[in-house]
């Protein structure tokens, strides 16, 4: 799978020379914790967070925060969200395996991360859309699984279909009467694995039946 095929494509997103105000309304209201800033090209150019817009501007109670040493106070945080946005932000491109991004959401303790093609934002896949892809119905996946195995083997051969707790299993039951041939069992098994919900893909020859895990799905046939 590919960030594509799992991101929210509606994004909501700030300018540079939105009001952090405006920004912080946003967030709170919405429940986000961050927001993408974009140009008028839809270029990425930063990212404003909960913590940016909190950092000063909360002013100190005066009653107690005396100042008794004769320092000015502090000067006026900056009112636009170019001055408190994050630049260096870290984005994974449209075509980036959604499993490396599962790795930097634990590596890098990330929520979401923006999406980018060709330097311009197309969606933000969170962590939330990375686990609903995980928990597709099994039927769905199955379903999915054997359309496009049947577009990449033609009308040739038959295969069943079948898939438990997100493992796929593809059994050849008619053609050529020998075992699937190597490059054919890796095409496929790649193939299995662009699908949503896929954790792993066994393809196995004709008459052997075995499915990995507990019981499996009921068969689909093509």
């Amino acid at each position: 799978m590919q960030a594509r095929d799992v991101m929210t494509r509606e994004v909501v997103t700030v300018g540079p020379d939105t009001s952090a105000k405006y920004a912080a309304e946003i967030m709170a209201e919405r429940g986000f914790a961050a927001l993408p800033v974009v140009d008028e090209d839809d270029r990425l150019v930063g990212i404003v967070a909960e913590a940016d817009v909190l950092r000063d501007r909360m002013p100190p109670d005066p009653r107690l925060h005396l100042r008794r040493d004769g320092q000015p106070p502090a000067p006026p945080p900056s009112l636009s969200v170019h001055g408190v946005m994050t630049r260096e932000v870290r984005s994974v491109e449209a075509t980036a395996d959604v499993a490396d991004i599962a790795r930097v959401f634990v590596d890098e303790r990330l929520r979401s991360v923006p999406v980018l093609d060709r330097g311009r934002l197309v969606g933000i896949v969170s962590r939330r859309d990375v686990l609903r892809a995980l928990v597709r119905p099994d039927e769905e996946i199955q379903r999915d699984l054997l359309h496009l195995v049947e577009g990449y083997t033609g009308a040739l051969d038959s295969w069943e279909v079948t898939v438990t707790d997100g493992m796929a299993t593809i059994r050849r039951t008619r053609g050529v009467p020998e075992p699937t041939a190597e490059v054919e069992q890796r095409a496929l098994a790649a193939l299995g694995r662009t699908v949503g919900g896929v954790v792993g893909v066994h393809v196995r020859p004709i008459g052997d039946a075995q499915t990995p895990g507990g019981g499996p799905s009921q068969p689909a046939h093509g």
